[in-house]
């Protein structure tokens, strides 16, 4: 989904469990080029960007150029976006998607649609107490009948 963005983007904010779900597979020290090609560009995107982890229980940030945050998450964006640099991109589980929606803090949306269906698990979104309209932008049809579908906040 990102492929396409790697040359706007240059850091990513991440909830703890995508962060070391991340590090497992993308910050590998025996990382080659023979692996697959999306696995391979992936790890070499993701080992230029700033990482930002957003934690109050991980001790220590081990993978490239990561760093744990414990600011409040508005405080933290709001700086972000006011230092020079490219796109800022949130990589999370649902609780931290549900916080970026609720206060606002994302100028759009890409949403991966998976042509699979899961039977358990958290909302991905959570409860809603407020209702955020979206107004969809583009739809890509991908290779293996996933959708990406860009919305922006209908502000």
């Amino acid at each position: 989904m990102w492929i396409s963005r790697y040359d706007s983007v240059d850091t990513i904010i991440f909830g703890r469990r995508s962060y070391e779900g991340r590090t497992q597979v993308h910050a590998l020290p025996d990382r080659k080029r023979t692996d697959k090609e999306y696995v391979y560009d992936k790890s070499m995107f993701l080992e230029r960007c700033k990482l930002i982890v957003l934690s109050n229980t991980l001790p220590k940030a081990t993978w490239g150029n990561s760093k744990i945050e414990k600011d409040d998450i508005r405080d933290l964006v709001d700086r972000l976006k006011k230092e020079p640099g490219k796109d800022i991109i949130m990589e999370g589980e649902p609780s931290l998607a549900h916080d970026f929606i609720q206060r606002r803090l994302a100028d759009g949306y890409k949403i991966l649609v998976m042509p699979v269906i899961y039977g358990k698990g958290p909302h991905y979104w959570g409860t809603m107490k407020d209702q955020e309209t979206l107004r969809l932008i583009s739809v890509k049809k991908m290779v293996r009948g996933e959708l990406i579908l860009h919305y922006t906040g209908a502000r």
